[in-house]
C-alpha cells in the first residue's frame, strides 16, 4: 500500500467489520474510480469476509488466531490521483485500477514469522482468488530494512487488490519509517534517523527469528 489513510478508509476486526469515514455517502462522479467505486467496495467487502473465513478456520484448527490484526482501505482519490502523476500516468480509472493495482489494499499483521506464510498459503489457496504476483521483503528485504510480504492478487478475474502480510514489529517499524518519509521538514538527523532505522529493522528482524524459535519449542512442548 503501504499507507492506509484516505477518505475511503476501511477497518477490519475479526468478527467485526466496521466502516469510518464517510465513503459510503460519497458521490462515484466525484472519484476517479467513477462507476467502479461501488463494485470496489463489494470487492473489499468479499475478500475481508475471505480473510475472516481463513482466520476462523485456521483457528479451530490450531487453537488460535494467527492474526493480531487487519486494516483495510480502497485508496483515496487524492493519494490515488498523486501516485498516477508521480509515474507518469493519465488520471483515469483504467490506469487507477489495472496499471496501479493497489486501490484496493488489505494489511494482515500477524503476532509470529511462520503465521505469514500461512496466511499467504491458505489465500493462495482459494478458489475466488487468484494471485497474480509476489515480492517478499521478508527473505528479501529493501535497502531501507522495509520487510513485508506483498501480494497482489485478483478477485473475479478482474479488480485487483495488494495484501501486505506481515508481524507485529514489521508494522511498528513500517509505520515508523512512513512518519520519516512523509515528514515535511527535513533536518540534519535525516540521515542519522535512517540509518538507526535499518539498524532497528536488522535487530527486528533477528527477533522476529528467535520468537518463532521460542513459540515453536513451546508449542512442542504442549
Amino acid at each position: 500500500m503501504p499507507e492506509l489513510s484516505g477518505t475511503q478508509n476501511y477497518t477490519v476486526e475479526f468478527n467485526d467489520f466496521t466502516m469510518t469515514g464517510n465513503s459510503d455517502s460519497e458521490n462515484d462522479s466525484s472519484t476517479i474510480y467513477g462507476p467502479h467505486l461501488a463494485e470496489m467496495r463489494r470487492i473489499l467487502r468479499e475478500v475481508v469476509d475471505e480473510i475472516t473465513s481463513v482466520r476462523a478456520a485456521l483457528k479451530d484448527e490450531f487453537g488460535q488466531d494467527p492474526v493480531d490484526h487487519c486494516l483495510a482501505r480502497i485508496k483515496s482519490d487524492e493519494s490515488m490521483r498523486e501516485k498516477l502523476r508521480r509515474k507518469g500516468l493519465a488520471e483515469t480509472a483504467d490506469n487507477a485500477l489495472f496499471e496501479i493495482k493497489d486501490a484496493i489494499g488489505v494489511r494482515i499483521v500477524c503476532s509470529f514469522l511462520n503465521d505469514v506464510y500461512t496466511i499467504r498459503d491458505r489465500i493462495e489457496a482459494l478458489s475466488d482468488i487468484v494471485v497474480t504476483e509476489e515480492k517478499d521483503y521478508i527473505r528479501h528485504s529493501k535497502s531501507n530494512g522495509y520487510r513485508s510480504d506483498h501480494l497482489i492478487v485478483r478477485v473475479r478475474g478482474k479488480y485487483f487488490v495488494e495484501m501486505q502480510l506481515r508481524t507485529i514489529s514489521m508494522d511498528t517499524w513500517a509505520a515508523l519509517e512512513h512518519q520519516m518519509r512523509y515528514k515535511k521538514k527535513r533536518t540534519d538527523n535525516d540521515t542519522l534517523i535512517r540509518a538507526e532505522l535499518k539498524r532497528c529493522a536488522d535487530e527486528l528482524a533477528s527477533t522476529d527469528v528467535s520468537m518463532q524459535t521460542i513459540r515453536d519449542m513451546i508449542m512442542m512442548d504442549l
